[in-house]
């Protein structure tokens, strides 16, 4: 997802902007630039590539002003030159966009016709040119806005300023994400809190179909029909020290090792330490929907898919409701009847994944209740969801996520906990040995990660394989799937993630001596059958390197390397087992050399289809 920042009100516009950019860069982008309103003019500045290429430009002609915006772009239309880099401006309009305009061809094919000349492969220009058009008609910039804003059709998030207007700032949004920061005598609207909190913790969020219109001394919240709103001004608790490395060489290495303790405080709003049940006063006024709960469905993308293949086999295990699992991009093309008593779970880190809200809102005009599990506050799907749950991870940088799905575990078994105390299926003992096995976690977590040293000394070796098969059974096949992706994107590897008793149905074709094979077997009632599975990939010349309880024996000498995990339940296998994981992408890809927090192609938010 691309990053927008825009600065009204500081004498050091530039300087904000390029450390708001620099904040946001974790989220994946291809080029950057800045657009300043001196006063008289625009001055704008744009660079290919990473954001040190636009200052290196920016030290060699600085553009100063106490108005601007600046963007970190992904390429969706068109590839990554400086050409196609934002601001785009036409005439004296500039316009930073983050999304997609799907009526794009019909656009360009319009202004071209009226006589406009295109400069970009983009669609961000297009809005220029339409905005451009209305000022010189109105002279008025938020009179331009809204009359612009009905041909627009996708998802966007736009902020305008505009030559004949020095003073002011116009953002309105249909989808993505934006924030506006009130600082003293200044102003800071964002994609993301981490461009604002280094100036104020005070902001307002922009909702769907919403215009702000922001001047020198004022401000003002619309509807795209210029209506007034009374927008609420709130608080966050996030502090800019909080998204440093901390003298880790990556934010997802210290992400990686601050896993115990984001779960830990993820448990602790849900859990009654004295009685060692579990609360959740979210759901309380929903008891009596519980109780008749039919069918529970999981829609959710990437990282957050798996963690819901997780949930799938926790919520039916524990509450014996039936459990579907979807991938959110494919939910809504199948055209899902959904079962009129049951609930819709939505995973989501960001809680803007566009195909993720999507669903949301698919299954709220059917009539079913919602129930989102993000990690960021007042995000869409926080705020259009029937019921909230929070990951309470933190702030997570790193690209790949970590601490989000460790959270999301948590809560998965807290709320299967829950639907199954509220449904008869889970006896007071029960619960509370539950609740015990998830307050032991953490400390176990950190046993765990000793491993790190292991994977720091065993990345030259291992990166030296032609590709990787992950396999695991039961609650266990997730995980396996989701070590495959996160190789993927970290080393750009061939990693592949199957359910081992699938070995004999293809993918056994893949072994030989050059295919690691990463076997995630505990002591569960499905680790004979796991063991047998191995044995015919290592009697084909598999290279394993395997995760089990303890001192396995067994599984040790089926392995070049074995991994030691605690015997916890099955439930809190996974836990332990994706830490390895994690630990093994991330080595391997910093022994390639690769960018481990921003992966290449890669955004930390997906906000467009």
């Amino acid at each position: 997802m691309c990053g927008i920042v825009g600065c009204l009100g500081r004498e050091d516009a530039q300087e904000v902007i390029v450390k708001g950019l620099k904040t946001l860069e974790y989220r994946g982008y291809d080029s950057a630039g800045v657009a300043i309103h001196n006063g008289e003019f625009i001055n704008r500045s744009r660079a290919r590539g990473k954001l040190v290429n636009l200052e290196k430009k920016l030290n060699e002609e600085p553009i100063r002003g106490n108005l601007g915006i600046g963007h970190t772009r992904w390429a969706t239309h068109g590839p990554a030159t400086e050409k196609n880099a934002h601001p785009h401006m036409i005439g004296g309009v500039s316009v930073v966009h983050n999304g997609i305009i799907e009526n794009y061809a019909e656009l360009r094919d319009e202004l071209i016709a009226g006589g406009s000349e295109i400069y970009s492969d983009t669609d961000t220009e297009l809005i220029a040119h339409l905005i451009n058009i209305k000022v010189k008609q109105t002279n008025d910039l938020l009179t331009a806005v809204k009359e612009v804003i009905p041909r627009l059709q996708g998802a966007y998030a736009v902020l305008v300023l505009s030559e004949r207007h020095p003073d002011e700032m116009v953002a309105f949004t249909n989808g993505p994400p934006l924030l506006v920061g009130f600082a003293e005598k200044s102003f800071i609207v964002a994609s993301d809190m981490l461009a604002i909190v280094p100036y104020t913790k005070n902001i307002a969020y922009l909702s769907e179909n919403e215009v702000v219109h922001i001047q020198k001394d004022s401000y003002k919240f619309y509807s795209n029909d210029l209506k007034p709103i009374d927008k609420k001004i709130e608080e966050i608790s996030w502090s800019a020290e909080q998204v440093e490395k901390s003298g880790y060489p990556y934010y997802m290495l210290k992400e990686i090792f601050e896993q115990p303790r984001s779960m830990a405080k993820s448990l602790e709003p849900y859990i009654n330490i004295e009685t060692q049940s579990i609360e959740m006063p979210a759901l309380e006024s929903y008891v009596s929907d519980i109780k008749s709960l039919e069918q529970i469905y999981i829609v959710s993308c990437g990282t957050s898919f798996y963690s819901g293949m997780v949930g799938e086999y926790l919520l039916e295990k524990m509450s014996g409701v039936s459990c579907k699992v979807d991938i959110a991009s494919e939910f809504r093309y199948r055209s899902p009847k959904l079962v009129k008593n049951s609930l819709l779970i939505v995973i989501s880190q960001s809680g803007e994944t566009a195909d993720t809200l999507a669903a949301l809102r698919l299954a709220k005009e059917q009539g079913v209740r919602t129930l989102s599990l993000c990690n960021v506050q007042h995000s869409s799907m926080d705020r259009e969801s029937d019921i909230q749950l929070y990951m309470n991870a933190g702030v997570e940088i790193g690209v790949a996520s970590t601490k989000a799905f460790i959270c999301s575990l948590s809560i998965l078994n807290l709320l299967a906990g829950y639907i199954a105390k509220v449904n008869g299926n889970m006896k007071p003992e029960e619960e509370r040995a539950l609740v015990k096995s998830l307050l032991a976690t953490p400390s176990h977590m950190e046993s765990v990660l000793t491993y790190d040293k292991f994977f720091a000394e065993a990345a030259e070796r291992l990166k030296d394989y032609k590709g990787f098969l992950y396999l695991g059974r039961g609650v266990n096949f997730p995980i396996a799937l989701e070590g495959a992706l996160k190789l993927k994107e970290l080393a750009y590897m061939h990693a592949e993630g199957y359910a081992a008793g699938e070995m004999k149905h293809g993918p056994l074709a893949l072994i030989d001596e050059q295919m690691a094979v990463v076997m995630i077997a505990p002591k569960d009632d499905l680790y004979d059958k796991a063991i047998s599975n191995l044995e015919t990939a290592k009697a084909r010349g598999a290279q394993v390197i395997s995760i089990g309880t303890v001192n396995d024996e067994r599984l040790k000498n089926l392995s070049i390397n074995f991994l030691s995990i605690p015997e916890v339940p099955w439930n809190i296998n996974p836990f332990l087992a994706v830490i390895p994981l994690q630990l093994l992408s991330l080595h391997v890809a910093s022994a390639l050399g690769h960018d481990v927090d921003q992966p290449r192609n890669l955004a930390k938010s997906v906000t467009v289809e």
